[in-house]
Order: C-alpha cells, then sequence, then structure tokens
C-alpha cells in the first residue's frame, strides 16, 4: 500500500492502473454508447500511459472541485457534468473553462466524464436514487436504443407499501444531501402515493414517458414553470403528483455507488488504486428565502 509520501513522489505499486486501464474500468461500467447523441462523455484531458493511483468522483468540474482534487494527489477526477459540453475555440486560461484545463494538464490530473451513461447504466444515476428511496421492481422510462432493457433514462416502479405524498416528500427530503433549494412538492399532501417515478439530473422533458408510466408522483430537479404548471393542468386526478429537488443533491447520490462500483472492478482487474468521493458543495445556490 502506497502512503501519502509515496504518490507525492510520484510512486506507484506494480498494480497501479494506468489512465488507459481505468478508461476500461469505466466503458464496462458505464459505457459510451449509452449517451444521449448530444453528450460528450469520456476523456477530457490526460494521458493514457499515465498511472493512476487515487481517483475522485465528483459531480461538477468546477475550479474549487478541481483545485481540491489536485490538493489531495488525485491523478482521475471522474465528474457526472462534463467540462466541455459545447465547442470551443480556446482554451486560454482567460476563462474558467480555460483556465480549468490547464490546471488539471498542470497538475498531472486527467479528467473524465460520466453523464448521461451514467444515468442510462444498470446502476446508474436513477437507480441509485430509486434504491435510496426505497423503490422496488424498477424500469427505464425511456428504455435505451442500444443497451440492456434494465437500462435507459429514468426509473419508475413500487413501494412495498403505499403511503402519503407527504410522508414520501419528507423521505426525499431526508434522503438528498442538504443544499439551500430545499425540496418542493406539488400535490395533496395526503394523497396516496406507490407507483414511483424518478429521473436524476434535468427530467422536465420526460412527462409524456411519466404520464404513460401512471406513476403517482414524479421525482425529479430543475423543474421550470411552464413545463410543471402544464404538467398539473394535463394531471388526471391531480396525478402525477411532482417533487423537485436540487440538481446536484439527485445526482451526488451516485457518486458512493460509483466509487464503489469502480473500486470493484478494478480490483478484479487486478489494480490497486484509491477512491473517494468529493466533499465540496457545487449546488450553485448558497440560501433561499421563504414566506
Amino acid at each position: 500500500m502506497l502512503t501519502d509520501a509515496d504518490r507525492a513522489q510520484g510512486a506507484t505499486s506494480p498494480n497501479t492502473p494506468t489512465l488507459g486501464d481505468v478508461l476500461l474500468a469505466v466503458e464496462e461500467l458505464w459505457p459510451a454508447s449509452l449517451a444521449e447523441p448530444w453528450d460528450e462523455v469520456g476523456p477530457v484531458v490526460g494521458r493514457p500511459e499515465c498511472p493512476v493511483t487515487r481517483i475522485m468522483f465528483a459531480v461538477d468540474p468546477t475550479l474549487e472541485v478541481i483545485a481540491d482534487a489536485i490538493s489531495r494527489g488525485t491523478q482521475l477526477l471522474i465528474t457526472h457534468h462534463p467540462l466541455l459540453l459545447k465547442p470551443v475555440n480556446s482554451v486560454a486560461a482567460t476563462g474558467f473553462k480555460g483556465e480549468a484545463v490547464h490546471l488539471l494538464i498542470e497538475s498531472g490530473c486527467a479528467l473524465v466524464t460520466a453523464h448521461t451513461n451514467a444515468d442510462s447504466a444498470l446502476g446508474g444515476v436513477s437507480d441509485v436514487i430509486a434504491d435510496a428511496l426505497g423503490v422496488i421492481d424498477t424500469t427505464p422510462l425511456v428504455p435505451s436504443k442500444d443497451g440492456l432493457p434494465e437500462e435507459g433514462i429514468g426509473r419508475v416502479g413500487m413501494l412495498p407499501e403505499p403511503m402519503k405524498l407527504g410522508d414520501f416528500a419528507a423521505r426525499v427530503f431526508e434522503t438528498m444531501p442538504s443544499v439551500a433549494g430545499g425540496v418542493r412538492v406539488a400535490g395533496d399532501a395526503a394523497g396516496i402515493v406507490q407507483k414511483i417515478a424518478v429521473c436524476g439530473g434535468a427530467g422536465d422533458s420526460l412527462f409524456d414517458a411519466v404520464r404513460d408510466s401512471e406513476a403517482d408522483v414524479y421525482v425529479t430537479a430543475d423543474l421550470r414553470h411552464h413545463p410543471a404548471s402544464e404538467a398539473r393542468e394535463a394531471s388526471l386526478n391531480g396525478k402525477p403528483y411532482l417533487i423537485d429537488v436540487s440538481h446536484f443533491a439527485s445526482e451526488w447520490l451516485w457518486l458512493p455507488a460509483a466509487a464503489k462500483a469502480l473500486a470493484n472492478v478494478l480490483d478484479e482487474m487486478g489494480h490497486e488504486v484509491e477512491i473517494e468521493v468529493s466533499t465540496v458543495n457545487s449546488d450553485p445556490w448558497d440560501f433561499i428565502l421563504t414566506p
């Protein structure tokens, strides 16, 4: 086992994987073929032949997250959200994205993105949310065209027993990481729910699939006024009820599970590496005022 002093000096063991080795494990867990057509996943910076002794998972590749990862001796940062989702013409350090690229390269820290491929994959973001909320017998809201029958965007399943919407919303609140935005709910607090639809991150594009699933309540993030209002207008007897959570919080839940899954695959490959989850809260909101 390498010590922190060993890592600071660039020491490796015979079982230390290269970035290329880790990328094989990432592809096994979260195949790039599962990514949505508009998405950008996979390696962003890093040399495949470079050794990796420490990996960190985070939701966002913000400058604070990157600086924290580098300070901990991380050689690979795996984030859910892409740094370069849209094309750029420059990565000069005069902008925050360019500064991020420079910090990573100059510090010898690779960056890899697992975004909608990690949403769709078995054991991905929505699976983790469903498990955390006690939802069982799940199927995809929108099945993947190129994956297993169990893979796709969002999940819908059942609670073992019916419960009141207010009680289920409290469970959601207690399950999610604490952030400024809290949890917003649309529906009768005394209404009974059992069939649950979930989607990590922004899920207002899935309302048709949620209605088709006949879910009692839909848990997702970033619900905008008009889509949410129209979903309520189109509801049948008030359902599906809506529970709106933090985008960051919904996807953070996946990080510990992803870290464990990657550790298991690398261990099966005979590699020795330390994996941790970032403790930096990259939710963009700091506080909220309520009536």
